[in-house]
């Protein structure tokens, strides 16, 4: 056997493991720091493997770390994992028309629930690629609740979790094959607080100080403000206390939560502290007091090109899934789901991905992809979302690869995306990725020279340390995010 049909036998040793487990995941659609039910179903299937779990890493109850150590235990490989579903996006699964199982219930819109069981079947596969060829090495498998949420990585990164991991290579459900060479922002999070004096809105208006005037003066600053920041950040708002329903009386406590993106955490960061000035003006006309409580924050995703070149032959090699005419049919289907202005925005973004309009036409008529879109560095640009694995870009080197598990142009934290989450469709795309992730690995272990080569990239990218976007006193935001 090659190196890839051994890979591939053994990721389909344990392909109805994974499957059963992305399934029952899928099924617990729990949201952000309350994974129970996900993390302890994958620790269950990771200690039968012969892992050895450390729970509750970082202060987060449901994340975990899971190694399996051999012979030396070098190089360390990581593999991540995330769990957490989103609100309002139950549906079932592998139906076109939206029918919700539980109405207004959470639902796997992002498809982690094949994230974190697809990471499963990598690191299983290492492990018995270690095993069966007598080889030094251990899998690091990291369990990372609450992406869709304040995150996790970054915490498990300032723990120092990754410092002895040599590389790490991750996935997420797509709609294109392809190792991306695209990063993702920077942002941070927080709750402006604001506490004034309360009184009688009609009797006795001048004695009192309205924290909810302080919030609108807010947000009028900040809608000043955006004329003056470069084009690729984004400024988000919304409020979660608005001093309570009742009109005659002045609001003497608001709470507003404001979110900033920018392409690297240096502009994110000088963002952000424009955006508390404005709070401390806003502050000072209404005569209340000010206080920010930072959530969340993530740092910039920029994937390592030494280990994205690695992946890209992988995927190569290993093709895209193999679609049946029975997962075209469904596919289009879903596709047709969308109202037309959506059909008209997807096929006009599809013409960045295919030569011409005949390939794009072909392409809408089975609309799964069937090609492996050619990782090109010289493409790097920043796209608009956020995700905390750029931490863990920043603590070792890290690369990301997109698996089709949807059909083309499917509209992620959607119900569509729900359901194909649960779909074999969507577990077509998980195996593939486990593959590409485990047969990456194993091509990475054994050339020191290439993984020096990610680590000086690294180097360049951080300047020897990994530094959280995060001040040290800021914890997970468990039950107030």
């Amino acid at each position: 056997m090659t190196q890839m049909e051994e890979i591939k036998s053994y990721v389909a040793k344990t392909a109805e493991t994974a499957k059963a487990l992305a399934r029952e995941i899928w099924g617990y659609a729990e949201l952000s720091y309350n994974e129970t039910k996900s993390s302890a179903a994958l620790i269950a299937a990771l200690e039968k493997e012969g892992f050895t779990v450390e729970s509750g890493i970082a202060g987060i109850p449901t994340a975990f770390k899971a190694t399996f150590q051999n012979g030396t235990g070098k190089p360390v490989m990581g593999f991540l994992a995330e769990y957490d579903a989103l609100d309002g996006l139950s549906q079932e699964a592998a139906s076109p028309e939206k029918k919700p199982v539980c109405a207004g219930g959470s639902g796997h819109g992002c498809g982690h629930n094949l994230l974190g069981s697809g990471s499963f079947a990598a690191a299983v596969a290492v492990k018995e690629y270690l095993v069966q060829n007598n080889k030094n090495g251990t899998v690091a498998f990291f369990g990372c609740p609450a992406e869709e949420g304040a995150g996790s990585k970054q915490f498990i990164a300032r723990e120092g979790y990754f410092d002895d991991v040599d590389f790490c290579y991750t996935w997420h459900p797509g709609t294109i094959n392809e190792v991306s060479s695209n990063g993702s922002v920077a942002i941070m999070g927080a709750n402006f607080i604001f506490d004034g004096i309360a009184s009688h809105a009609g009797g006795a208006p001048h004695l009192g100080r309205s924290a909810l005037d302080a919030c609108e003066l807010m947000n009028v600053g900040v809608n000043y403000l955006r004329e003056h920041m470069i084009d690729q950040a984004r400024i988000h708002y919304a409020y979660s206390d608005a001093g309570g329903t009742a009109p005659n009386v002045v609001q003497s406590h608001a709470v507003i939560k404001y979110e900033v993106r920018a392409p690297k955490v240096s502009q994110m960061q000088e963002l952000f502290a424009r955006v508390v000035d404005i709070a401390r003006g806003a502050a000072l006309m209404t005569g209340t007091e000010m206080k920010f409580d930072i959530t969340m924050a993530f740092s910039d995703y920029v994937p390592n090109k030494t280990l994205a070149f690695v992946m890209d032959d992988c995927l190569k090699e290993l093709g895209a899934p193999e679609w049946t005419n029975e997962d075209y049919d469904l596919a289009r289907r879903f596709l047709y789901s969308y109202p037309k202005p959506t059909l008209q925005n997807i096929r006009e973004d599809l013409e960045s991905f295919f030569d011409n309009e005949e390939e794009v036409s072909k392409a809408l008529l089975k609309p799964l992809d069937r090609v492996i879109h050619e990782y090109d560095p010289a493409k790097f640009k920043y796209q608009s979302g956020s995700t905390d694995v750029g931490d863990v870009g920043y603590a070792t080197p890290t690369v990301e690869v997109n698996v089709a598990t949807a059909c083309l142009g499917c509209v992620g934290h959607s119900w569509q995306w729900t359901s194909f989450s649960g779909s074999e469709i969507g577990m077509k795309g998980m195996l593939r990725a486990a593959e590409c992730m485990a047969l990456s690995a194993v091509r990475t272990m054994d050339d020191e020279a290439l993984i020096a080569r990610a680590k000086e990239e690294l180097k360049k990218k951080n300047g020897g340390k990994y530094v959280c976007p995060l001040p040290d006193y800021v914890k997970p935001p468990i039950g107030t995010y």
